[in-house]
């Protein structure tokens, strides 16, 4: 069985029986007997759906959005965000699906040659809970606008999200096997990653979970997307504007309670202005307590497994172990609720585990870098490379920094991180490979066919 559990008040919401393999065969099946349909349908068509489902979303956000919540604790206004989102980022698709399609004619010694792009079949979309319709709509936009079917297999405590999904598309009247969802367990996935009817795969979660994925597919010869964990650095210069930089990093840093990738979690400060961003970032961080995450005002939820907490705080204990400062919060709250505080720890170094491993929660560190040359030396210091982001008055000075020094998939300047469907999203290193959004995204999953004519 796969059970659902609410993180806030520790009790079951529901269990799943889990698919038999005659399910997930069926499945596979139906997934494949669809595509060539699909695909012929043409784009235009395949674009209403998309539109139809943005549509769907937008008005039944509310009760999608408090399933998110229930499950994993997220903030239910953050919940609904999350919904709209997913909404635009469908109708961006259902927009530019043709455009992205477009043959790109290139000009040789043939009396015409062109690139051509075409669906690859089906395609398996391994996903977390962390963001339980984002991931999910974000892979499904390019993924279907391009004549693909799709198969979600989603992280196991988000059950009832996948089924909202699915249940959002039959509602919307799309064609049977375009999508569905796969109610297995990790452990029983590597199978349907090696079945012929799976063309192509992309996976979004933890580093370790990913190599396996990716080991998995490069054994079958098939094609990966990997967005993989993070530990986004965030450097204020000392020209910065520090209150700016204390707004952004704070939002970053608790959003969805600290549970993203591209989250602020390494805060490398200039020595001349980390005694002010430092204890601003505190004050910042009090401010928002965690509470229950039903209620509009709440602002911080749970973590979405109590065990998924314990191992964040472990890594705090064993930070401070090494001579790592709590400044505020640290620690694990009574109840049943998976809370932990906005925490801010000061005084990292090298090879401390708030320096060298992604925190996956609302936990902020304080690195103090000697100058500019030592601030960006910190901030490439790392296995991951997913985003980052700087912080300077000198706009051209920090936007040559961002493009030439900072190595990661994406840097924002004066900003926090965040994804948009307009721009390739992804990292590189051990954050993974491949890009999601914009066309780039949509490549991703298509042949790009050359076609040469004497």
């Amino acid at each position: 069985m796969i059970t659902s559990v609410n993180p806030y008040t520790g009790k079951v919401i529901r269990k799943y029986k889990e698919d038999t393999a005659k399910a997930v065969t069926q499945k596979l099946a139906k997934a494949k007997n669809a595509q060539t349909s699909w695909e012929q349908l043409g784009v235009s068509k395949r674009a209403a759906y998309l539109q139809k489902l943005g549509q769907y979303i937008s008005k039944h956000k509310q009760a999608m959005g408090q399933m998110a919540t229930e499950e994993m604790g997220k903030p239910i206004s953050q919940s609904i965000a999350e919904l709209e989102k997913c909404a635009l980022t469908l109708q961006f698709y259902a927009d530019k699906g043709a455009e992205f399609l477009q043959p790109e004619i290139v000009q040789t010694e043939a009396s015409e040659s062109f690139v051509h792009f075409e669906a690859l079949g089906t395609v398996l979309a391994i996903m977390p809970w962390n963001f339980p319709y984002w991931q999910v709509y974000r892979a499904m936009g390019p993924i279907l606008i391009s004549g693909n079917t799709m198969l979600l297999k989603h992280a196991s405590n988000v059950m009832g999200c996948a089924t909202a999904i699915k249940e959002a598309i039959d509602a919307c009247g799309f064609p049977e096997g375009v999508f569905d969802i796969l109610q297995i367990t990790g452990a029983n996935t590597e199978a349907v990653i090696a079945d012929p009817r799976i063309h192509a795969v992309t996976f979004t979660g933890s580093t370790a979970a990913g190599k396996k994925v990716a080991a998995a597919a490069a054994l079958n010869l098939k094609k990966q997307v990997l967005e993989l964990g993070g530990s986004d650095a965030y450097v204020i210069l000392k020209d910065a504007d520090i209150d700016l930089a204390v707004k952004a990093c704070a939002t970053s840093r608790l959003n969805n309670t600290g549970q993203s990738c591209i989250a602020a979690k390494r805060m490398i400060v200039d020595k001349k202005v980390a005694a002010a961003f430092t204890s601003k970032l505190v004050l910042a961080l009090e401010a928002r307590p965690y509470g229950d995450p039903s209620l509009p005002e709440t602002t911080v939820g749970t973590m979405a497994r109590a065990d998924l907490r314990d191992e964040l705080h472990d890594q705090v204990s064993r930070s401070v172990a090494q001579g790592a400062v709590i400044l505020c919060g640290g620690y694990i709250p009574s109840g049943k609720a998976a809370f932990y505080p906005p925490t801010v720890l000061s005084g990292v170094k090298k090879g401390m585990p708030a320096y060298e491993e992604e925190l996956f929660g609302p936990v902020a560190t304080i690195i103090v870098a000697e100058d500019e040359a030592d601030a960006i030396n910190i901030a490439n210091d790392t296995i991951y490379g997913l985003g980052g982001a700087i912080f300077s008055k000198n706009i051209k000075k920090a936007t040559k920094l961002a493009t030439e020094a900072i190595k990661s998939g994406s840097v924002f300047v004066n900003d926090f991180v965040r994804s948009d469907a307009r721009l390739p999203f992804g990292g590189i290193k051990q954050s993974g490979y491949g890009r999601e959004l914009s066309h780039y995204g949509m490549r991703e999953f298509v042949n790009i066919k050359t076609i040469y004519v004497k």
